[in-house]
């Protein structure tokens, strides 16, 4: 029998459960708390979340230690202070989620596979970047060395360590990373517990809950392609603190990073969180083994924001873990339809359809309700754009950076991110420019076709084997790849027609200037040529011409457009020179095709020589 420990009635007193609580098969039991020592000291604590009071699951269901021994030091053997590592997460957290502890252990939050996959694939010591692996095996090659200086802190593994909140700092810290929430009265406690040398002890517990607000998401989604800042409107620049002081253009992070304002996603502007998309089917993996994030995440924008019917699930059809988050933030739409991701058809527990028909979302922040539009016709029936994602065309910017050099210092000071110690040499990013712009377009190709999806300059880079290996023959490899990239930064306006069908940017050229005259396309591109390769440092591919590198993209299922597919959008941005985009024969293409539209063009029409 499986031992939950979940309260002297179940979960809690007063409350009572679904019967989709009850699934699976699971037996749970009670535990009696009365006799726990702890209380002797402790009763007077308060600030639990109402779901682990520990008038129902006692302290030592998370802490552990001697619930007999009235004496401290053998009621705190063996105790632990801060419950939720992984470390310790099967004797704690997992006693009771054994579900969600399973589900944890295989995800890509805490193996981080497709970031180590992609390093190792760069620096040459895979073949693939679809390969499998776990950031707490890697070693010490220069891959692997190259994670442990600068991007194995961000796995949830990784252990806190010290008492206190959530912050932009935090990283890891297994369970606590998502569910720790400190009051103010917690935090003030805390502090008033340290500066006595722990003799004053606090009065106000934190909680640990499902209330997860983006500040949790902030300190691994910072970074990389900074998905958390990107959401609220922020790109990072390479200035100093100095340099913005007074201008609230700008903002300086806990880390010193310096951001410039952009434009904030929509759904953020609305007050939205992370979690009010991404729930915990997504958050805490479902199971299964992913290579790269985008294959993990399951949500689309075309769940909510429906195109026909909406895929719905009554709340009788709830999975357990469903079922929980429901009665944790004490919904109440019971007689309602909810609606049901597409891909893997988890529920979105804080949605619903009423008797009009109409779709609303409960924003997990503070509840306010938000009518959730349908696709507008020119998204839902336009032909042309079928295959292209909503993300391509609704993304206001995206990240940007180039000019990236990493090299090897011997002697230099750093610190193991994985191993959590002070060593002697790393390696460095030098980073060339910092910027934001409209994303680039690429095409994802899979077994049921292809889609056109944003990409940035992930890895436009140099990397100094020699620095590292002290070989003379080892030569400093040099990679032009673009990576797919999910923005994060929604508008209700899209991007129009010439900024994908005449911008060089768009296309895969970089930025310069794209003019057409007299039937021939010209561009001149803003940025010098890399000697490396010979075409402009932010380019992804060379224009009109096929790229010789064989290697383009950190994905393999994901590549720039082909020559043929260039032409073909330029032929379109070859009519945007004269016909508007809200003209009649614009119109046409989108819902009749562009090939029906040229069968009848105009004597004067001048297309394309190229």
């Amino acid at each position: 029998m499986l031992i939950v420990v979940i309260g002297a009635y179940f979960i809690f007193r007063n409350v009572k459960l679904t019967d989709a609580v009850f699934k699976d098969g699971d037996n749970y039991s009670s535990v009696k708390t009365d006799k726990e020592s702890c209380l002797q000291c402790h009763a007077q604590m308060t600030g639990f979340s109402k779901y682990h009071d520990p008038n129902n699951i006692g302290c030592a269901s998370c802490h552990l230690g001697d619930i007999n021994s009235t004496d401290k030091d053998e009621a705190h053997k063996d105790m632990v202070l801060i419950p939720g590592n992984l470390s310790d997460a099967e004797k704690t957290c997992g006693k009771c989620h054994i579900n969600e502890l399973k589900k944890i252990n295989t995800s890509l939050m805490t193996t981080n596979s497709g970031i180590v996959a992609v390093d190792k694939f760069i620096f040459g010591e895979a073949d693939s970047p679809n390969y499998h692996y776990h950031i707490k095996d890697i070693q010490q090659s220069p891959a692997d060395k190259h994670l442990r200086d600068l991007c194995a802190n961000c796995h949830l593994g990784a252990e806190k360590k010290e008492f206190g909140g959530i912050t932009e700092l935090s990283r890891g810290g297994g369970c606590n990373a998502c569910h720790l929430n400190y009051s103010e009265s917690a935090t003030k406690g805390l502090a008033e517990y340290l500066s006595s040398s722990k003799k004053e002890l606090p009065k106000v517990h934190p909680s640990t809950d499902i209330f997860v607000k983006d500040e949790h998401c902030y300190g691994c989604h910072s970074r990389s392609s900074r998905i958390s800042t990107n959401y609220q409107g922020w790109y990072e620049t390479l200035l100093d603190e100095e340099d913005v002081v007074g201008d609230t253009n700008y903002k300086v992070a806990e880390d010193k990073r310096v951001y410039g304002f952009m434009g904030e996603d929509v759904h953020h502007a609305k007050g939205m969180l992370c979690i009010d998309c991404h729930s915990s089917h997504e958050v805490m993996g479902d199971g299964k083994t992913y290579t790269h994030e985008e294959d993990a995440v399951h949500v689309q924008c075309s769940d909510c924001h429906i195109k026909e019917k909406p895929n719905t699930l009554s709340y009788n059809e709830l999975d357990t873990e469903s079922s929980l988050v429901f009665l944790h933030r004490d919904y109440k739409h019971t007689d309602k339809q909810l609606l049901k991701v597409k891909k893997d058809g988890h529920p979105l527990v804080n949605t619903y359809l009423d008797e009009d028909g109409e779709l609303y979302l409960l924003s997990k922040k503070d509840g306010t309700k938000h009518l959730i539009k349908k696709q507008p016709d020119v998204c839902a029936r336009d032909v042309a754009h079928s295959n292209v994602t909503c993300a391509a065309c609704h993304s206001q910017w995206t990240s940007r950076c180039i000019g990236c050099h990493n090299t090897f210092d011997k002697n230099d000071k750093g610190f193991d991110l994985l191993d959590r110690k002070d060593i002697t040499g790393k390696w460095s990013e030098h980073v060339f420019e910092f910027s934001a712009e409209r994303p680039a377009l690429g095409v994802r190709k899979d077994s049921t076709g292809y889609t056109i999806e944003p990409a940035v300059p992930g890895m436009i880079l140099t990397i100094d084997h020699q620095s590292f290996s002290g070989d003379v023959n080892d030569k400093t490899a040099f990679h032009r790849l673009y990576a797919p990239n999910s923005p994060h930064t929604t508008s209700k306006e899209v991007r129009d027609c010439k900024s994908c069908h005449a911008n060089p940017m768009a296309i895969g050229y970089g930025k310069g200037t794209l003019l057409y005259k007299d039937g021939v396309w010209n561009f001149t591109p803003e940025y010098a040529q890399n000697p490396n390769d010979g075409l402009p440092e932010d380019a992804w591919v060379p224009f009109l011409e096929e790229p010789k590198a064989k290697v383009l993209s950190t994905r393999t299922n994901f590549k720039p457009f082909t020559v043929d597919q260039q032409k073909r959008i330029l032929l379109v941005g070859a009519c945007l020179q004269c016909h508007k985009d809200d003209s009649k024969v614009m119109q046409q293409t989108l819902y009749e095709g562009l090939d029906v539209v040229l069968k009848n063009i105009s004597k004067q029409c001048i297309l394309p020589k190229q």
